[in-house]
């Protein structure tokens, strides 16, 4: 939506700029550093686990329909979380350091993606071991 000059919106940002100025935020994420944390993945990938775990120890079909929904919303935000680690926190300095780096996220990521596909428990351990990896090489990033 756009405001028009002079609308009651416009002339309250405009005195809210008079009090309080814009000004440039400096960082090199998207935030300043702290708000990212590989734990967010490894938290959802213990759900999808559990999930697999619930899944296979059930004979309720109904039971075992609303595990799979829910195994693979899961899964597709671990997706997201490592993602945005990749994206916004991880930066050329680090791969040149780490130069594992790049095929521990391209695996990890993938095990995510067939985590939705299936029920194999294997499948979310190995989802769990590459979130392990990049969760090892994060902190070692964020203390230097």
């Amino acid at each position: 939506m756009y405001l028009r000059q002079g609308s009651s919106r416009s002339l309250l940002f405009a005195a809210l700029d008079r009090i309080w100025p814009p000004r440039p935020a400096l960082a090199h994420c998207d935030l300043p550093c702290g708000i990212y944390d590989p734990a967010q993945a490894k938290i959802e990938a213990d759900a999808v686990k559990a999930c697999m775990e619930k899944f296979n120890a059930s004979d309720d079909p109904v039971f075992k329909e609303r595990a799979v929904l829910v195994k693979e919303e899961r899964a597709e935000m671990v997706k997201h979380h490592l993602w945005v680690l990749w994206t916004d926190y991880f930066k050329p300095e680090h791969i040149e350091k780490y130069p594992q780096l790049h095929e521990v996220f391209w695996k990890t990521t993938k095990a995510a993606g067939e985590a939705k596909k299936t029920t194999d428990t294997a499948v979310a351990d190995r989802l769990l071991e590459g979130i392990a990896q990049i969760d090892k090489i994060f902190w070692e990033t964020k203390k230097a």
